[in-house]
């Protein structure tokens, strides 16, 4: 079974999932999942909450799912059936995942099997919220999200539709096809493995004066969705970024906010990289002479001369080594993939991750998007509309394509290289 480019059968036959589904409207979506979990092979261990069986029957997933449903500390023989549940997964599962267990994971609270089970597992956690618009964009439910980020807890995010109550918004929870993959996705082989990767993120900020700057509308979500996957396929991540999002725990961050500072901060890290991904939006244009401090409105109008930046993609090029291999992105409103296949020549990269930021739902500070990846083989491959964290591991299932395709260097020339 292949779901949004994964083979999710060859992944999930065999393996044990721990499927939590907690006490919200979109219970009934988790029942989808847990055949589609089933029918690509997986052992389905279904957890619910009290709260969970007011919208979806207990028979129901007990039917489904290759185990009874388990809703209980205190019931049935095992005296202490989170720990065995936990011991016993391959990957835990929660869809969907309401405020309030969010909140009670992330700050170590259980009170139930559920909130026990994660805390008792060392297998990967797989996240899946689902409430309304204003319940997920609250600031506590965001700080919470970023601190099990922070741990190594896979969030999918939610999308955007039709909510309970006739709403319509974000909060949404993932399509069960788009969860399966991500659960395949997380199970499957560390293709990155020994291979040092930098990544860039986030839009760069050029000032005009003390308090002032031009910058662009990247959040830097699809930059450090990349660093994650990375990161998850066992690479060994540097992540170069303008914003303040939540990076990956075994990465180096190195925090930076303009071009040159960019620039600088890549070059460095890039010199013993295997793979660069140059998904940053950086500025093209800086003032040439920002001003020390603040400039009045009462001076009248300044004139601001602007001058390029550092083409820091070009350079990359220009100074790589044997082997390496160089992801640039390119995000355009029109001729999106005739001006990404200019880049790919123009800058010597061996693929470009071509955006169209006008279109809807794509691009900047949206949770989804839509590319299509040219190599300089002449490969194209288009990857319709899913979340950033589907879109990364797309790319950088090119990006494994391109490195085996390559001549390997000797056995200790990695060795050599990262201890000069």
């Amino acid at each position: 079974m292949t779901v949004a480019g994964v083979d999710s059968s060859s992944i999930l036959s065999g393996r044990r999932v721990v499927l939590g589904v907690t006490g919200g409207i979109a219970a009934y979506k988790a029942v989808e999942l847990c055949r589609l979990l089933v029918d690509a092979g997986a052992r389905v261990a279904p957890v619910m909450t009290e709260d969970a069986t007011r919208f979806v029957g207990e028979v129901t997933f007990s039917a489904l799912a290759s185990e009874p449903v388990r809703r209980s500390l205190w019931e049935g023989p095992d005296p202490i059936p989170h720990t065995r549940l936990g011991q016993g997964a391959d990957v835990v599962v929660v869809a969907p995942a309401t405020a309030r267990f969010v909140g009670a994971y992330a700050h170590g609270i259980s009170d139930d099997l559920l909130t026990a089970t994660v805390l008792a597992t060392r297998a990967p956690v797989v996240v899946c919220p689902a409430m309304h618009t204003e319940m997920w964009e609250h600031p506590a439910v965001q700080d919470n999200l970023d601190v099990l980020r922070r741990r190594g807890v896979v969030v999918v995010p939610p999308g955007e539709g039709r909510l309970a109550g006739g709403d319509v918004g974000a909060g949404r929870l993932a399509e069960p096809a788009d969860i399966l993959a991500a659960v395949a996705r997380v199970l499957g082989p560390a293709d990155l493995a020994g291979v040092r990767v930098v990544v860039s993120a986030g839009g760069t900020r050029e000032p005009i004066d003390a308090v002032r700057f031009i910058t662009n509308r990247s959040s830097g979500k699809q930059g450090h969705a990349v660093a994650e996957a990375a990161a998850r396929r066992g690479a060994e991540v540097v992540l170069v970024t303008t914003t303040a999002l939540a990076a990956p725990a075994s990465a180096t961050v190195v925090r930076v906010d303009s071009a040159a500072e960019m620039e600088r901060a890549v070059l460095e890290q890039a010199g013993s990289a295997d793979v660069v991904v140059m998904a940053a939006a950086v500025a093209d244009f800086r003032p040439k002479a920002p001003a020390a401090g603040k400039l009045s409105k009462s001076d009248g109008i300044p004139d601001v001369v602007l001058e390029p930046t550092p083409d820091i993609l070009a350079e990359l090029g220009r100074l790589r080594r044997p082997g390496q291999l160089l992801v640039g992105f390119a995000a355009e409103t029109a001729d999106v993939v005739g001006r990404a296949r200019a880049k790919l020549v123009s800058k010597g990269v061996d693929l470009v991750v071509a955006n169209d930021v006008g279109a809807p739902g794509t691009g900047f500070d949206h949770d989804t998007n839509a590319v299509t990846i040219l190599g300089a083989d002449g490969s194209v491959r288009d990857v319709g509309l899913r979340s950033k964290d589907a879109v990364a591991d797309a790319v950088l299932d090119s990006v494994v394509a391109c490195l085996a395709a390559r001549p390997q260097p000797p056995a200790d020339a990695g060795a050599t290289r990262r201890n000069q």
